[in-house]
């Protein structure tokens, strides 16, 4: 018997759960599909979205044999066997090669489909958890129209699951089969957005229910749902897109102060056992979206995530959660990432002259002969330790890299400076 998942697998474009952005009346996918003129294309997102299953769709609405190959078990010689074929494939309307998790083959491997997909005898559908802009090689790129599987949400899994309900009253079990709305709704939400897994686990429950067979008063109810789906389908990937996503939201969250959400993506990183991101990460916020709002900040943080550190999971829990509450409840300033950054950037694109003689080290023999050092002010010899010179090489004179913003310290910062620099 095959899988649940399997037998649920839509045969029509019009029975494929969610991807209405690509799939929906008068998208670009569904046009192409109906069009039967399909390119070499590139699906991108997470599991189970029904990347798979529009490839089949695609392969039997046009008449293509298709092949279907995982990269992670793959190689160069099944590609070249698959060639080998094509000669003796004129009944069908040439040949659709389905590469899954195109991320795991090499560029040497890529590179062998080139000459085929170029040439029109294979079109190409690649499918990739990954960002592909990361992971395929551009030539493929270069060749593919990329399109993006989204995750699902709770009530297209539960339209799923009860579709696939109704296949295995009418398939397998052959009896009707109660539920409370309940237990399907908690199965979808534990998920993930990954309809296969919402299945998978549903099938479980069927079959781990004593009174299934020969029964006609069946019924899953929440004890059964949550004894199925004992965890979630919480996604992560260390050296993924995913890793970037999760990482690039807990910065922002916390740059724009919300402790909730920060928190959040904290307890997402902590799940995946990602400590030293997450601590790299704070440091880094310390002084990029903090800085000198509360200079104090990064000392707090670095002390937090030495304790994290020294600790480990999962008591690190709570040193990194302090210190991301801290940060996120914080005041906010990036002029120090904004100063070094349009000073880096000057280095790049400036002739940026040489730094003025008398800024020189001097502390060698003969350096006056040089003429180095010569005229340097000793600021500690004048009053409140401050005398005007100009520091910056002559090319760059007046350039203003510090921009202070309107926190306190830096407030009473631009104020000093302001009061030091007029003599008062």
């Amino acid at each position: 018997m095959k899988p649940l998942a399997d037998l649920v697998r839509p045969a029509k474009i019009d029975d494929v759960i969610g991807q209405d952005h690509i799939l929906g009346k008068e998208r670009l996918l569904r046009k192409l599909i109906e069009s039967k003129h399909i390119p070499n294309m590139i699906f991108y997102g997470p599991p189970g979205t029904g990347k798979t299953t529009v490839a089949n769709i695609i392969a039997n609405e046009t008449d293509k044999r298709i092949y279907k190959l995982n990269a992670t078990e793959a190689s160069t010689k099944d590609i070249k066997d698959i060639i080998n074929d094509l000669d003796s494939l004129f009944a069908h309307k040439g040949v659709l090669l389905y590469l899954d998790e195109i991320q795991n083959f090499n560029k040497k491997q890529q590179q062998s489909l080139l000459k085929y997909i170029e040439s029109g005898e294979i079109t190409l559908i690649s499918s990739t958890t990954e960002n592909p802009y990361f992971t395929i090689f551009n030539a493929i790129i270069s060749r593919s129209t990329i399109f993006e599987f989204k995750k699902l949400n709770e009530e297209d899994i539960l339209d799923g699951i009860k579709r696939a309900l109704k296949i295995a009253e009418e398939q397998i079990f052959n009896v009707h089969i109660n539920y409370d709305e309940e237990a399907l709704l908690y199965i979808a939400q534990v998920s993930g957005g990954d309809l296969r897994r919402a299945i998978t686990n549903l099938e479980l429950a069927l079959y781990s229910s004593s009174s299934i067979l020969g029964s006609d008063n069946f019924k899953i109810d929440i004890s059964i749902a949550k004894e199925c789906t004992q965890t979630s389908g919480f996604a992560y990937d260390k050296f993924g897109d995913n890793h970037y996503d999760i990482l690039s939201a807990f910065q922002k969250s916390i740059r724009g102060s919300d402790p909730d959400a920060s928190i959040h993506y904290l307890a997402k990183l902590i799940k995946a056992g990602d400590l030293l991101s997450i601590c790299r990460r704070l440091l880094v916020i310390a002084s990029e979206d903090i800085g000198l709002a509360y200079p104090n900040a990064i000392s707090i943080v670095n002390s937090c995530v030495d304790a994290a550190l020294k600790l480990g999971f999962p008591e690190a829990r709570i040193p990194l959660a302090q210190a991301v509450i801290l940060l996120a409840t914080s005041p906010k300033s990036n002029s120090a990432i904004s100063a070094i950054d349009s000073a880096l950037k000057d280095l790049d694109s400036k002739n940026i002259g040489d730094i003025p003689f008398y800024l020189k080290d001097g502390h060698y023999k003969n350096s006056s002969n040089l003429g180095r050092g010569i005229g340097y002010k000793y600021p500690h010899n004048y009053p409140n330790n401050y005398v005007k010179q100009d520091y910056l090489p002559e090319n760059l004179k007046d350039t203003v890299y510090y921009k202070s913003s309107s926190n306190k310290v830096e407030t009473k910062i631009k104020e000093y400076l302001e009061k030091l620099k007029s003599g008062d």
